[in-house]
């Protein structure tokens, strides 16, 4: 921030800014009081920050007069979060102070404001924190305690979030790489268990933009030439739908809408696929209102319109979510099918009442809303499950904000399945649990005494992992008790802190256990035990003694897979790696071998204790989970490109014919001049489908290699994947 006096422009984009809000109040504020308060706290706030100026040099009142603006419009939250948002910089930025706010503002909206300031000043005091600390680990526990006590702090944090990612371009890039690392693993997550779409699509996009800028532009240009060409289709697909609407009586409006750039980016990366077979790039919404306000109304409605579109259009079965009879369990309804057009475009087409769409569009505020008015439905107890989950894992012994951060991250990112009870009562678990995890889930002692299961009437070790629709019953004996090999399958946190609960009072047996587990483990990596790898352990762990540590693992907690990652973060721990000395300070660069980067990609660096920086791809998923953890580490790496040639590998398919090896690795070796290290390629029924592993010397020499093979007759498709 700086100081300068406000020129009269300044003063004229605050009070546009302020002018917009002010509408978009008087359509939310229930009274003409609530607008005026509102207007009170813009007064009070533009009064602290008058002169102030953000990086960008625009007035910082822009800002939260823009959190505020997200806080009425996208997530659809009151009067005194309106206030709160107006407010959340005073007490921080300024001399007022969170009393000052209470004697002119009253207790709820002080307490919203306190809640903002204490994590705001975690935030910023990660650029001060110690080697020894993760103050981004501790900042996001406290902002779930804080959504236990007023989950609006966390709502009006998220607004406060976007609105600083709208504005990221003023960063510095290694605050950038971190702030939009934290974005990705905490913020992007906690939106969407909250069920906030637009803010959650939002900053996926602006991620992608800046992570991986080439990706992005990309997709956004064919994006915009694929619409342009496929318009007029969309609107002959929905001609007849709504004349078929409008004949059967329905009150509704259509929306027409198109994949976002990350959604495109995300599935190209997890199916390996290029841009074209992309193929469900648009949507159509029907949002109607019910005949009357009651939940089978809207369930039975919204059957009848899927019935009225597959009497129009053919149906791909497979692609049909039924979100209606079962709701996700950020709370969101609806109806998604697939129709294919009469273009030959398949469309999805979702139906949603308007209370769903509310509810799908601004998340748990809108839940909220419904349920003061009196509406009952299944979402409600969706959502409050899951905030009672996080009440426990919070009130947890034996979870250190690290962990936390970790367990809360795999607890967002996952999908859930509806598995059944022997009477038929629906439970719903997260896609991976065991029938053990479901044990638990009825009860404790269940768990605890369980010595198999059945499912669908088959008798199955407690191992085994459910699907969607199976119906368990839990065998039970009384001598049965819980052993420690459970905790290597279980899959649910819950289920975990129950079994570790068990055997807290036989501690110092298991911290034996441990240390032997992790002797043993570091010398089959090839590692001897040192005081420098314990740190390493601890300091990633956020643990203060050895003991700590052995325990953990002693009970299973920290696995084979948590010490590669541990490990591997550190490169002064880890021999792999392609070593690179540059520069006249002779900096140590490694290449991370669990993303492989090399020249021209976008890259982030993490510094070491020994100095050494170790180089991620942008987008890799360790990279973001190190940087969501340890944002003080981030560095931007500044390498130039050597004579050195790094491993790649492609994937390919097409159709097969006579010659076609032949022909790709002559004009990968002798026309490009590349080194092939292996090739697997396999044939059936006249199509080939496999990978070559190569060495390049940078990105733009790959992407002339990748250029070439696509004019390889019988080539279809052809991307870069993970070794």
């Amino acid at each position: 921030m700086s100081f300068s006096e406000f020129t009269p422009e300044d003063y004229r984009c605050i009070e546009e800014a302020y002018g917009n809000l002010r509408e978009a109040v008087k359509n939310r504020c229930k009274t003409e009081d609530e607008v005026e308060l509102v207007g009170k706290a813009y007064e009070f706030a533009n009064s602290a920050h008058r002169n102030i100026r953000r990086r960008s040099g625009e007035p910082y009142m822009l800002h939260p007069i823009a959190v505020a603006q997200i806080v009425v419009s996208d997530i659809g939250l009151g009067c005194k979060s309106i206030c709160a948002a107006l407010l959340h910089d005073v007490v921080e930025d300024t001399n007022y102070t969170v009393e000052d706010i209470r004697n002119i503002f009253g207790d709820k909206i002080a307490s919203l404001v306190d809640g903002l300031t204490k994590l705001k000043t975690v935030l910023d005091n990660q650029d001060r924190q110690s080697k020894t600390e993760s103050l981004q680990a501790e900042n996001f526990k406290r902002i779930l305690l804080t959504m236990n006590d007023d989950v609006r702090v966390v709502l009006i944090k998220l607004a406060d979030r976007l609105h600083n990612c709208r504005t990221i371009e003023f960063m510095p890039e290694h605050k950038r790489d971190k702030i939009l690392s934290e974005t990705m693993y905490v913020f992007v997550p906690l939106a969407h268990r909250l069920g906030l779409y637009s803010v959650k699509s939002e900053m996926e996009n602006i991620w992608l933009r800046y992570k991986e800028p080439d990706d992005y532009l990309e997709i956004t240009e064919r994006l915009s030439i694929s619409q342009a060409s496929k318009e007029h289709q969309i609107d002959e697909f929905i001609a007849p739908i709504n004349d078929e609407m409008l004949k059967a009586g329905y009150k509704f409006r259509i929306i027409k809408r198109i994949k976002t750039p990350y959604s495109i980016w995300y599935k190209m990366k997890k199916k390996k696929v290029p841009f074209e077979q992309i193929y469900d790039l648009y949507a159509v919404r029907i949002i109607f209102e019910p005949a009357d306000e009651t939940p089978h109304a809207e369930k039975s409605q919204s059957y009848l319109i899927y019935s009225l579109l597959t009497s129009l259009y053919y149906e791909n079965p497979n692609r049909r979510r039924d979100w209606i009879s079962k709701p996700k369990s950020n709370g969101y309804e609806a109806l998604h099918c697939t129709l294919m057009s009469r273009a030959g475009v398949w469309i999805e087409v979702q139906i949603r009442s308007k209370r769903m769409d509310d509810i799908a569009e601004k998340g748990i505020a809108a839940h909220w809303i419904y349920k003061e008015s009196g509406y009952a439905s299944e979402t409600h107890s969706e959502v409050d499950k899951w905030l009672a989950e996080v009440q426990e894992i919070l009130q947890s012994k034996d979870i250190t904000a690290i962990e936390l951060l970790d367990i809360i991250h795999k607890d967002l990112v996952s999908s859930d399945i509806v598995v059944f009870t022997p009477k038929g009562d629906q439970k719903t678990m997260p896609a991976g649990s065991t029938a053990l995890d479901f044990a638990f889930q009825i009860h404790t002692k269940v768990g605890y005494h369980a010595i198999a299961a059945k499912v669908n009437m088959k008798l199955v070790t407690l191992s085994q992992v459910l699907k969607s629709g199976d119906q368990v019953e839990i065998i039970t004996a009384v001598a049965a008790k819980p052993k420690v090999e459970w905790l290597q399958f279980l899959h649910t946190r819950h289920a975990k802190n129950k079994v570790v609960d068990y055997f807290h009072d036989s501690r110092d047996e298991f911290i034996v256990i441990g240390e032997k587990i992790y002797k043993e483990r570091l010398d089959a990596m090839g590692l001897q035990p040192t005081n420098e790898i314990i740190r390493k352990f601890l300091e990633y762990m956020q643990l203060s003694y050895a003991e700590d540590l052995y325990f953990r693992i002693g009970v299973g907690l920290l696995g084979p897979e948590d010490f590669r990652l541990v490990l591997s973060s550190d490169p002064s721990l880890n021999g792999e790696g392609r070593s690179v000395v540059m520069g006249e300070t002779r900096q140590e660069y490694i290449m991370a071998q669990c993303c492989k980067p090399i020249p021209g990609d976008a890259v982030v660096g993490f510094k070491s204790a020994d100095n050494t920086i170790v180089i991620h791809k942008k987008t890799c998923s360790v990279a973001e989970s190190l940087a969501s953890k340890f944002g003080n580490r981030v560095v931007v790496p500044q390498w130039s490109v050597l004579n050195q040639e790094y491993p790649i590998r492609i994937s390919l398919r097409g159709i097969d014919r006579v010659g076609l090896l032949s022909e790709i690795s002559g004009f990968i070796s002798k026309t490009m001049g590349i080194n092939m290290r292996k090739i697997t390629l396999s044939t059936d029924d006249g199509l080939f489908e496999g990978y070559i592993e190569l060495l390049v010397k940078d990105k733009k020499n790959l992407e002339s290699m990748l250029d070439g093979l696509k004019k390889i007759e019988g080539i279809q498709d052809i991307v870069r994947t993970d070794i």
